[in-house]
């Protein structure tokens, strides 16, 4: 079987992955704690451990956001249609079956339909709507100066139902990684930044 390799991931798009990823961990974890789910570090830590995550976590989006729009990477995140309900299929039969994906990894195409969507979903709207409501829970002793007369438990609420979304995400991120043609080959190309392809695989295009 011919394999090739491709550098797809760069080195400060690998340490933002694993770096956002561990944050949003340690965000879940203490975060649920926080609202009395379980008792781990104490509330105070956890209190402590989770606003610093949530400080840091805002430091590396402004980050993260500045390095995808000045590099050209936004290109990968723009949305399409095109093969959409072909990696549906793949994913939800076609996988099972041993049949090529629809739309192999390419340098023209890092990301498939599915996954774009995903992608600008969560970082145009639920990485946003979280930390908003958030911070909007952090500075809820300043809520009369500003005004505002919201109810405490309806941003909470909020925030907790952006907290088991952001959950959901994780666990199918994670179950998506093992679907590579090894169990940890797209795991092992987060550490490394190169994707192997298999076969005939395009290494230069790969339409839509």
């Amino acid at each position: 079987m011919a394999e090739r390799k491709l550098y797809l991931y760069t080195r400060f798009e690998r340490f933002w992955h694993w770096a956002q990823g561990l944050l949003i961990l340690t965000l879940l974890v203490t975060g649920f704690e926080i609202h009395g789910t379980y008792s781990l570090f104490g509330f105070e830590d956890a209190f402590t451990v989770h606003n610093f995550c949530a400080w840091t976590w805002f430091v590396l989006y402004a980050f993260i956001v500045f390095w995808i729009f000045t590099t050209g990477e936004w290109k990968h995140y723009v949305p399409t249609f095109v093969k959409m309900f072909e990696v549906i299929r793949y994913y939800s039969v076609g996988i099972f079956k041993g049949e090529p994906h629809p739309v192999p990894k390419s340098e023209r195409v890092k990301h498939n339909p599915l996954q774009r969507i995903t992608y600008l979903g969560l970082v145009s709207l639920l990485v946003p709507y979280q930390m908003l409501t958030g911070y909007l829970y952090y500075f809820y002793n300043q809520w009369p100066q500003m005004g505002w007369g919201w109810e405490l438990q309806t941003v909470a609420l909020l925030h907790t139902a952006g907290a088991f979304a952001f959950l959901v995400f994780v666990i199918v991120h994670v179950y998506m990684t093992t679907t590579g043609h090894t169990v940890g080959a797209h795991i092992k190309a987060m550490f490394t930044g190169y994707e192997v392809l298999e076969h005939d695989a395009p290494a230069h295009d790969s339409r839509p």
